[in-house]
């Protein structure tokens, strides 16, 4: 199991799920291996399916990174959030991975960071190398113009992307982590409209929110194509160095176009509309036990929060 779900999970440590809730309150999650993270006023909460089939649990403190100056104001503060849920979901994704692969078998330090450069040098290769060497070839061969090739090396990130989510999606084990991505997203969507949080009714909630760190990727890569525009032409290098310098740009940037969507009724949901879509293959139909575990992640991250707690299934 380690050889085949953590290196994923690791790269999905690089993208939030839900950035903010509706009620502006910093409820938001992220899928792990057998889990789900979920973030509470104060705090992190972590629940994993154990192999014996409890629930494991544990939560800590959490200090958003995005409110001190001069990190809360705009451009910056999208920044930020994606150091912190980098950071933070890395820390997830190894807990979980111990905790779903029973007691005897450990993941040292070593192994996590090696599988981390692994999963970071594949999405550089991926995402950067191979749109900026495609768009070479229809600038040197096609006699596009700059611009158009600008336009081409969006397009093939986008096409590499979505390809690749869709073919990993058919990986049976990540389709168990899309399916806990979809239990997170149905008890959000559930307690931003107040319903009650019992597993089946959470279960009648959309797994898509606007929100999630899936569409935030689609709007990165039409950012980029025009912050990376600013770099102008040059050779390969320059240009695939230029990319990784502009990338803190691109994600501050990206991060306020998504906020302003969520703000933005009619128009923003037209917008957002192709990112969302995107989540169906992200997402998967979870079951009652995986929306179990996405419950009790999100009652332990507002336990003691200045959220009033609504009663668990079960409980009075």
């Amino acid at each position: 199991m380690l050889g085949t779900v953590h290196p994923f999970s690791l790269a999905l440590s690089l993208v939030p799920s839900c950035f903010l809730s509706a009620r502006e309150i910093p409820i938001g999650g992220q899928a792990v291996i057998e889990g789900v993270l979920m973030r509470g006023p104060g705090s992190w909460a972590l629940a994993v399916r154990a192999p014996g089939g409890d629930i494991w649990k544990k939560k800590w403190g959490s200090q958003p990174w995005n409110s001190p100056f001069p990190w809360n104001l705009p451009v910056l503060r999208g920044l930020a959030t994606m150091a912190e849920m980098l950071v933070t979901g890395f820390r997830a994704i190894s807990l979980s991975a111990q905790v779903a692969l029973g007691e005897d078998e450990k993941i040292g330090p070593l192994e996590l960071i090696v599988t981390f450069a692994v999963a970071l040098l594949g999405v550089v290769g991926l995402f950067i190398l191979l749109p900026v060497w495609a768009s070479d070839l229809g600038v040197k061969y096609l006699g596009m113009s700059p611009f158009w090739g600008n336009i081409m090396e969006g397009l093939v990130r986008a096409g590499v992307f979505v390809a690749y989510i869709a073919i990993i999606g058919l990986w049976k084990d990540i389709a168990r982590v899309f399916a806990y991505h979809g239990a997170e997203h149905k008890t959000i969507n559930a307690w931003e409209s107040g319903a009650p949080l019992e597993k089946e009714q959470v279960s009648r909630f959309s797994r898509i929110h606007s929100r999630c760190g899936t569409s935030f990727l689609l709007v990165v890569v039409a950012v980029s194509v025009l912050v990376f525009a600013l770099a102008g032409k040059g050779t390969v290098l320059w240009r695939v160095a230029s990319r990784l310098l502009l990338l803190p740009v691109v994600i501050g940037v990206s991060y306020e176009v998504i906020r302003w969507c969520s703000k933005s009724g009619t128009l923003g949901r037209v917008l957002m509309a192709p990112a969302l879509w995107l989540q169906y293959l992200t997402t998967r139909e979870p079951d009652l036990g995986q929306i179990e575990v996405a419950l009790a992640a999100l009652d332990l991250a507002l336990e003691e929060g200045d959220v009033p707690r609504r009663p668990m299934e079960g409980e009075n």
